[in-house]
């Protein structure tokens, strides 16, 4: 990585310890799935949900990277409209 990652999400808080640990040293935000087996207060953005059964974490983890690819796709038009301003007032 060349930076330090805005957000970290995570499926299981309590077999990511580690990570939950250096994340919290880094003051990096955690998104996290969490079941009744884990304390939620280590996330910052706490989804309830099965971390076990491999469809739930399926379902959640690919909706989560669909709002990732939608949020990026936003933001680059939102440079491109930024950059076309740019150059229509440069043009007056």
């Amino acid at each position: 990585m060349k930076r330090i990652p805005d957000a970290i999400f995570i499926v299981d808080p309590k077999k990511e310890r580690i990570c939950v640990q250096e994340a919290h040293t880094l003051g990096i935000p955690l998104i996290g799935i969490a079941d009744t087996n884990c304390d939620p207060e280590e996330l910052d953005f706490v989804i309830p949900g099965n971390d076990d059964a491999i469809r739930a974490v399926k379902l959640i983890v690919s909706k989560m990277a669909d709002a990732v690819v939608e949020a990026k796709q936003g933001e680059a038009e939102e440079v491109e409209q930024t950059e076309a301003q740019m150059e229509e007032t440069a043009a007056e």
